[in-house]
């Protein structure tokens, strides 16, 4: 067996570590990446990509259902509106298919190898892959740790038969008639919504006092009045046990501890992700870790010389942008160049439906850190595009410092203001301020007039509402 060798070695082809791979192909820098499953790693296979996807096609679906009903205003008429699941889970696996074979090609485009197997750490400098019986060792000067995060499995929930996780239930090719989702996450409301919009009735269970519980009120209760409008039954406060003994129901414990049963011929567990430290040796480097994660510093260098760590096996938070910003940075540092990580903030976005996202500090996370705040909010029930959307629930609210006016953040709830997370990051990393936004003209008719609303209601003159 000859050794490969090479100056940059990337276990594991997520976003973080192909986009890593590729930029430091793109400087120069002799790179293999590793990845024993398929390029593109979960968001793109069996995450972000799929969930999209599906989201988008049940949305259509519902549109088209209420088409058909004889209450629909708009004029259309589309009576027998029915989906095939089977042939759309087809179209969403051609998109996957077509974006991990662009991750290949451009890989190859940037000159970087890659190798098919399952990577194992012998020391900081060596691993060795194990593919389809055989076995090859690959030598480098720098290791990139990439390997991301899986479900959570919960030992009374084991994944099998009527209990699936996310990954199941994106390749689910029929639609369940009771689904009972553990875990009131973006992950669980998300493809809950799902189901729902295709036919299936949906209980959600969340241990916590309500759903999103990371979010501030504000911003959850017009999402929680919505999933009631789509017919879904958030049992919040409650706690799931088991199976009950047939397997056609879920045992939950209420607040006041009673036990109940919901039928359910299909469970979907979302309560969280860890990261993937375990199956390849990692334990042997005797990294520092900071909790489940691998601790990094703001070069996202580890505690052994020459070892990077990237993306979700970092920690929180677990997205793959801020994967593909550290990859971004961990490749230039590797070249030569002088990086550190000096984001101001990071988006997320829940895509619910509502959507919801938030760029930077919330009004409550501005006042625990003992900074004096404006805070603008404007309604999309006066925003004329958001009207002719048919949905003009929600709001753009923005946190800014009382003194100068500086933009801390910005958060928003409504249809499709996914699509605004990067003007908010951007206003944020530009040093924005209220008068910044304020003055900036913004197209009409669009949802983001309600971003230059809010910036005026900060300062006390929105002018439509």
């Amino acid at each position: 067996m000859t050794d490969l060798r090479c100056k940059l070695l990337v276990i594991g082809a997520g976003p973080g570590g192909y986009v890593c791979a590729i930029r430091a192909g793109q400087l120069g820098v002799d790179t293999i990446i590793v990845e024993r499953a398929s390029l593109g790693g979960t968001c793109l296979n069996i995450g972000c990509i799929p969930s999209k996807a599906l989201i988008h096609a049940a949305d259509e679906f519902s549109k088209v259902a209420a088409a058909a009903s004889a209450s629909a205003h708009l004029g259309i008429s589309a009576p027998g509106a029915s989906i095939d699941l089977k042939a759309t889970i087809d179209w969403k696996d051609a998109i996957v298919h077509r974006l991990t074979t662009g991750v290949g090609a451009l890989l190859k485009k940037a000159g970087v190898r890659v190798v098919k197997g399952n990577a194992e750490f012998l020391d900081g400098k060596t691993v060795e892959l194990e593919f389809e019986g055989n076995r090859q060792r690959i030598v480098a000067e720098t290791i990139v740790i990439a390997t991301g995060a899986e479900p959570v499995e919960l030992p009374f929930l084991p994944f099998g038969g009527p209990v699936m996780s996310s990954t199941t239930a994106l390749s689910r090719q029929t639609v369940p008639q009771q689904l009972v989702v553990v875990g009131g996450g973006y992950i669980g409301l998300e493809i809950g919504t799902v189901f729902r919009k295709l036919g299936a009735s949906v209980t959600i269970v969340e241990a916590a006092s309500r759903i999103l519980p990371q979010y501030d009120a504000e911003l959850t209760k017009p999402l929680l009045q919505r999933l009631k409008t789509l017919g879904i039954d958030v049992k919040a406060e409650c706690r799931a046990q088991g199976l009950q003994s047939d397997g056609k129901g879920l045992v939950i414990t209420l607040k006041d501890g009673d036990e109940q049963v919901l039928p359910a011929d299909a469970v979907l567990v979302t309560v969280g992700r860890r990261p993937v430290t375990q199956g390849f040796g990692l334990e042997g480097l005797k990294l520092t870790m900071s909790g489940p994660f691998v601790e990094i510093d703001a070069m996202c260098r580890t505690s052994m010389r020459g070892v990077f760590a990237i993306g979700d096996v970092t920690g929180e938070p677990m997205l793959a942008h801020r994967a593909m910003a550290q990859g971004e940075m961990v490749a230039e540092i590797v070249a030569g160049k002088k990086r550190i990580w000096d984001k101001v903030a990071i988006p997320a976005i829940c895509f619910t439906d509502p959507e919801l996202v938030t760029v930077g500090q919330s009004p409550d996370e501005a006042k625990n850190a003992g900074i004096e705040t404006k805070i603008g909010t404007f309604p999309f029930r006066g925003n004329g595009r958001a009207m002719t959307l048919e949905r003009d629930d929600g709001f753009v609210r923005i946190v800014a410092r009382a003194d100068n006016h500086l933009v801390l953040g910005i958060q928003a709830l409504g249809q499709g203001v996914a699509e605004l997370a990067s003007a908010f990051g951007l206003a944020l990393e530009m040093g924005a301020r209220l008068e910044d936004i304020a003055a900036t003209i913004h197209a009409h008719p669009s949802l983001g007039e309600a971003v230059q609303e809010a910036a005026l209601s900060g300062l006390g003159h929105a002018i439509h509402f």
